[in-house]
């Protein structure tokens, strides 16, 4: 008898790119079995939170993310209490004083991890929209969002993924994408999540770290896509509905599904828009 999942076990953060409106789709194009999941670009993690595989390597090149959910695993009551604290501090001044912590290095260094995980919650719960952005030097720099009653403490939902973590064999990792999937054999099951190829020259957004992912980037993801192929290991991947990505991709199994842009600063521009779905099974 299948194991029943955890509905409790959802995302902690609003991350760009977040999957849960299109869960459906993925999950008709998630093999039933899987040895190990991967999933290298992990951001919100929404699809990871929805199958609650057994066997899992999660990764993201954001660090204080990758910090935020080994607090999460291993210090979940420690970061409740401390989100509490800002719970009861949240104001828009209050705000711009933890938001400002990472304009000084020697600062931001001092805090502890569970600090850091706080601050990335609690800054995500109340910035604008939950749009997580950092400037050029690595420096959160969404301005405050003016929300009523954020729900900055979900203890419930902390609780549920720290339960799930740790219940079940998940490696957290934080580097490139290629060494995150490097172990992925048959059996296993990679799913992708790149920032995407931007759908015109003022589309991108690239403010989850520093630096950007560009079309080189997009270009060594499918050579690392090629190479799972090679050794028999399923993978799908999520993407635009660009030209670019059409050609690059060819020769595989390309989907077109409709998803919608739940964050963008104009208003007029969140709506329904076209992405594709790349898979090699």
């Amino acid at each position: 008898m299948k194991k029943k999942n955890n509905a409790l076990v959802m995302p902690v953060v609003k991350w760009v790119g977040g999957k849960r409106q299109l869960l459906d789709e993925l999950k008709k194009y998630t093999p039933n079995r899987i040895s190990t999941y991967f999933e290298p670009f992990f951001g919100g993690g929404a699809n990871l939170f929805a199958i609650q595989p057994k066997n899992a390597v999660i990764n993201d090149l954001n660090g204080d993310l990758v910090t935020t959910y080994r607090v999460i695993k291993d210090k979940v009551e420690e970061l409740i209490e401390k989100l509490k604290v800002h719970e009861a501090n949240n104001t828009e001044e209050y705000f711009y004083q933890i938001r400002d912590l990472d304009r000084k290095s020697s600062t931001y260094d001092a805090l502890d991890d569970v600090e850091k995980a706080a601050r990335l919650i609690y800054l995500n719960k109340t910035c604008y929209n939950g749009l997580f952005r950092v400037n050029s030097s690595g420096q959160f720099n969404t301005p405050y969002g003016k929300y009523k009653n954020p729900n900055i403490v979900n203890e419930v939902v902390l609780r549920a993924v720290s339960k799930y973590f740790n219940d079940n064999n998940i490696q957290i990792l934080t580097g490139d994408f290629a060494d995150a999937v490097a172990n992925a054999q048959k059996g296993d099951f990679v799913y992708l999540d790149p920032p995407y190829d931007p759908v015109s020259n003022t589309a991108s957004f690239t403010g989850y770290n520093e630096g950007g992912f560009n079309k080189k980037e997009q270009e060594r993801l499918k050579l690392v896509c090629d190479e799972l192929n090679k050794r028999g290991v399923k993978f799908l991947l999520s993407n635009s509905n660009t030209e670019f990505i059409n050609n690059l991709y060819k020769g595989y199994d390309i989907i077109i599904v409709k998803a919608k842009r739940s964050i963008n600063s104009n208003g007029n521009k969140r709506g329904e828009v076209e992405e594709v779905l790349i898979k090699n099974f």
